[in-house]
């Protein structure tokens, strides 16, 4: 495959076993690495003959295959249709895909657990360590910076927001990305974590558990439906006004679900005559006025959830008891608002819930390996398919037996040769899945602090928070939350399903503010005084590359690099061209 990387009409080439004995510190997550490649293997790895699910569905097409970044491909779709006619199925061995190159691992490591890219002198150092155990070394270092707090926090301020009901909703977003944030950085428990989100309480603008109640303004639908996918995985919603179509779920279980919610009141805090303060609480309301009226643009809470007649929509409908679905307990009727949503947090976070942890194991490994056991990662459940369920029994039961420890996850994860494997495109039905890692388009975050690695600007410059970027009348006004609105989305769709957009490519290919941060006449730029004081083509040529791609060029582009500086006869025009070139190639929008 070959990056289109610049206007000026050249291509550069894009680069495209076992963890060694580490120290005692890390044995614990080594092990249970070592326990997950076994599992897999042992899984996936049965050759796959001409009855199984292959590449060409019951209508004889083949399934759309995709490059190296998991993009549709016409060429390859009919590559794979020609290949399952004459084999009859496609498979792919674990055993022919190498393990990462340092640069690479590197690079995956540090945009997935900190959004942003190593500095040439961190991949200099790293690339050199002869230790066997560096990798390991190098995770619980990045572990420890705060800005893999802020990474994950920013990840899971988009999963609550990215689905909200209303733009009123991202008043909470600062406050519920600072607290993500702590959470994260301070490794507090999931389970602590998901208890608090259900139970919050408070001002929207202060207390950031309260973003997911009011992501969804507190409606006792959309409240519900959301606890259940976020912290289940499991899409209930579809039982609202009928049973589910494709689960066992039924449409009273939905509504015994919600009885849990219905005393969720939002209510306007005045903060003073600025109109930037302007603020909500979400509160629990137990004091009921039986004639008061109804806002339908305020929640104010009900005393008991009332599941619709639909055929007569205008009756009071069915009083529900709460009752938790996946195991049947209950609460009384007329319990508090307190009691009902603390009661089901500690059912729904408990340790008999399979569903809680399997949820999150089954987004953290799609988000580090490309693939998840289950796909979307918030649609799972007892009557979905599961890629290797065995897999992710033990690790979603290792999860629970270290108290939900989400570092310990991830070190866990990022140990295995699953995660450690070379990058290829999305297996085909048929193919293996987790024979290798697969590539990532950046998010909106991730992005803009890789393009601010890449030329220059420190990230806290143009503000390390922000409100998510996701659209609407409140959205911040800072440039990572700018940025994020053009190129961010929701982190719970298959990556498959994210695609390029023209905004985008006119952002990154005709913005001012680039074309200014690239312009090697200004001494102040980074390139600027890299040109200023690096009178080596081949040396620019390097460390550009180390900036933006995390690798030293191949010979080849060193070669056309060094050729278009020469062609172009002005060195300094030559090398914004090469910068700009990179900072649009498809490598840079990806980790590998």
């Amino acid at each position: 495959m070959r990056l289109t990387l610049s206007s000026f009409g050249l291509a550069l080439l894009a680069a495209v076993g076992q963890m060694p004995n580490v120290a005692r510190a890390a044995i614990a997550p080594i092990q249970a690495a070592a326990q997950t490649d076994k599992l897999i293997t042992s899984e996936l790895a049965t050759p796959k003959n001409a009855d199984s699910k292959s590449a060409v569905d019951k209508s004889g097409d083949a399934k759309p295959s995709s490059d190296d970044y998991g993009h549709k491909d016409a060429a390859k779709d009919s590559a794979a249709k020609a290949q399952s006619t004459k084999t009859g199925a496609l498979s792919t061995s674990f055993s022919s895909t190498k393990r990462a190159d340092d640069e690479t691992f590197l690079r995956r490591a540090s945009m997935d657990l900190l959004g942003q890219p190593p500095t040439p002198a961190e991949i200099t150092r790293f690339v050199l360590d002869p230790s066997p155990a560096k990798r390991a070394e190098l995770v619980d270092r990045l572990l420890a910076k705060s800005a893999f707090g802020e990474n994950w926090g920013r990840y899971w301020r988009d999963v609550i927001m990215y689905r909200r009901s209303e733009d009123r909703a991202l008043l909470a977003s600062p406050a519920l990305t600072q607290y993500l944030t702590e959470q994260f950085n301070k490794d507090v428990p999931w389970d602590q974590v998901a208890r608090s989100f259900i139970i919050a309480t408070g001002d929207v603008r202060e207390n950031g558990a309260t973003g997911l109640i009011a992501a969804q303004f507190g409606q006792t639908a959309e409240v519900t439906a959301e606890v259940s996918r976020i912290f289940m995985g499991i899409e209930i919603q579809c039982a609202n006004c009928h049973n589910h179509p494709t689960d066992r779920w039924k449409r009273t279980q939905f509504h015994e679900l919600a009885a849990f919610f219905p005393r969720i009141a939002m209510r306007p805090v005045n903060k003073g005559a600025m109109a930037g303060q302007r603020s909500f609480e979400v509160a629990g309301n137990d004091r009921q006025r039986p004639f008061a009226p109804k806002n339908p643009n305020l929640p104010r809470g009900e005393a008991e959830h009332y599941m619709p007649d639909l055929k007569n929509p205008s009756a009071k409908g069915t009083l529900m008891q709460p009752v938790f679905f996946l195991t049947g307990q209950k609460l009384p009727e007329g319990s508090t608002d307190a009691e009902r949503r603390s009661t089901i947090a500690k059912w729904i976070t408990s340790k008999q819930d399979p569903w809680f942890a399997k949820a999150f194991v089954n987004r953290i490994w799609a988000e580090l390996v490309g693939e998840g056991f289950y796909e979307p990662v918030d649609d799972i459940g007892p009557d979905r398919d599961c890629v290797a369920p065995k897999t992710l029994d033990y690790l979603a039961n290792q999860f629970v037996q270290h108290n939900y420890d989400v570092k310990w996850l991830f070190r866990t994860i990022m140990a295995t040769a699953a995660y450690q494997r070379e990058s290829r495109s999305r297996h085909l039905p048929g193919e293996t899945a987790f024979v290798a890692n697969c590539p990532q388009r950046l998010r909106g975050d991730e992005l803009f602090s890789a393009l601010m690695a890449a030329v220059g600007i420190q990230d806290d410059r143009v503000g390390r928070q922000g409100g998510g970027g996701m659209g609407g009348r409140y959205q911040p006004r800072d440039l990572r939350g700018m940025f994020n609105a053009v190129f961010g989305y929701d982190p719970s769709v298959r990556r498959d399903e994210v695609t390029g957009s023209i905004p985008q490519a006119l952002l990154l290919m005709n913005s001012p503010q680039l074309a200014r941060a690239i312009d090697g006449k200004r001494t102040e730029t980074a390139l600027g005084e890299l040109l200023a004081t690096t009178k080596s083509d081949e040396a620019v040529t390097t460390e550009l590359y180390l900036r933006c791609l995390a690798r030293e060029p191949k010979s080849s582009e060193m070669d056309v690099c060094l050729e278009h500086v020469k062609k172009t006869g002005n060195r300094t025009e030559a090398f914004e061209d090469v910068l700009w070139a990179l900072v649009n190639s498809t490598e840079f929008l990806h980790r590998k």
